[in-house]
């Protein structure tokens, strides 16, 4: 296995020239990278283990299969603690060579498999690695299911027990579901609280 490094890097120099296959497989402590022009990091609680092999299905056409299996660091939906996420994530895409492109990016091909394309014999795994990561995280996270959030008028973290913003607030205005009070100087944290006032139709 190689050493924990910042990018994986898999080298298909010998498979674009017909020969043996590629394989690659190390560690890393985080993952950088791009997403249009904006930098990106994944961050893992500990080190994630990854593994590739690459071979070749003729001329530029190639398939690599691994896996990936971080423990992801994400931000709690409600106080934004950061919490342990573990994964495992098993890598499988087509991948064709075209020396005119300039970064990996991941396209459609006419089979409508997604395909990885690349430009260097020395292909940074990175975007692939993070979006396949990505695609397999849940949408949001929560530290604990009582997670009781933040003020929304000084950032309190409730969790740790009220604040003096607690005490504008009806007691029949806590939110049961939410531990989170709903009154004007908080806000649910609730993307639906605001439909909740609409003159609707009835069905």
């Amino acid at each position: 296995m190689n050493p924990m490094n910042d990018q994986p890097r898999i080298h298909l120099g010998s498979l674009l020239r017909g020969s043996d296959d590629a394989h690659v497989s190390g560690e890393l402590d985080h993952l950088d990278y791009h997403q249009g022009d904006e930098a990106h990091t994944l961050r893992f609680a500990k080190p994630a283990q990854y593994s590739a092999d690459v071979n070749s299905l003729g001329g530029d056409d190639m398939y690599l299969q691994g896996s990936f299996v971080p423990t992801l660091i994400m931000e709690c939906a409600r106080c934004l603690r950061d919490v342990e996420v573990p994964l495992k994530v098993q890598l499988g895409t087509l991948m064709r060579y075209d020396p005119s492109v300039d970064q990996p990016y991941l396209d459609e091909a006419e089979s409508g498999e997604e395909v990885l394309m690349f430009g260097e014999p020395d292909l940074d795994l990175s975007g692939y690695l993070a979006e396949t990561t990505l695609l397999s995280a849940p949408l949001s996270v929560l530290h604990t299911p009582e997670c009781k959030g933040l003020c929304q008028v000084c950032g309190h973290d409730l969790n740790e027990g009220p604040c003096e913003h607690m005490a504008q607030v009806p007691v029949e205005e806590i939110d049961d579901e939410l531990g989170i009070p709903a009154g004007k100087a908080h806000a649910k944290q609730n993307p639906f609280t605001a439909l909740k006032d609409l003159d609707l139709p009835e069905g």
